[in-house]
């Protein structure tokens, strides 16, 4: 696993949209979604019908981009790595209690272990540019 350096993690923990890539059957897919960065890791909300989790089952390598995108001063952190699906215990408890805090429509439309799963992305490599 890599480390993001602080002004990476600053750069994270200022955003809370990302777009994540995953594939089935050789054809990519892309979709934006809500993130945290938590411990090193990326943490993502998603639903059981999604095809991104559809996806990650069948093959859990990942990737994660986080930018702003402002021309000639464009921010961004690429992330490639592989995705855990937590669905209950006190992972996901953790994940819940970061994510209600920090995004209302959580708190509009909250739900329980099994109800909805998240995605805990593990980095294992990185680049990232404009970020000083």
């Amino acid at each position: 696993m890599i480390e993001f350096n602080q002004k990476e993690k600053d750069f994270l923990n200022s955003l809370e949209e990302a777009r994540i890539a995953t594939s089935h059957d050789d054809i990519p897919h892309v979709k934006p979604v809500s993130f945290v960065h938590q411990n090193n890791t990326i943490i993502v909300a998603t639903d059981y019908k999604t095809r991104t989790l559809k996806n990650i089952k069948l093959n859990p390598n990942t990737s994660i981009v986080i930018d702003i995108y402002k021309s000639g001063e464009h921010k961004a952190l690429c992330v490639q790595g592989k995705t855990e699906i937590i669905e209950n215990g006190l992972e996901f408890k953790k994940f819940y209690k970061i994510f209600y805090e920090k995004f209302e429509w959580v708190r509009k439309e909250p739900w329980d272990e099994n109800e909805a799963p998240f995605l805990k992305f593990i980095p294992n490599n990185k680049v990232s540019w404009g970020i000083k």
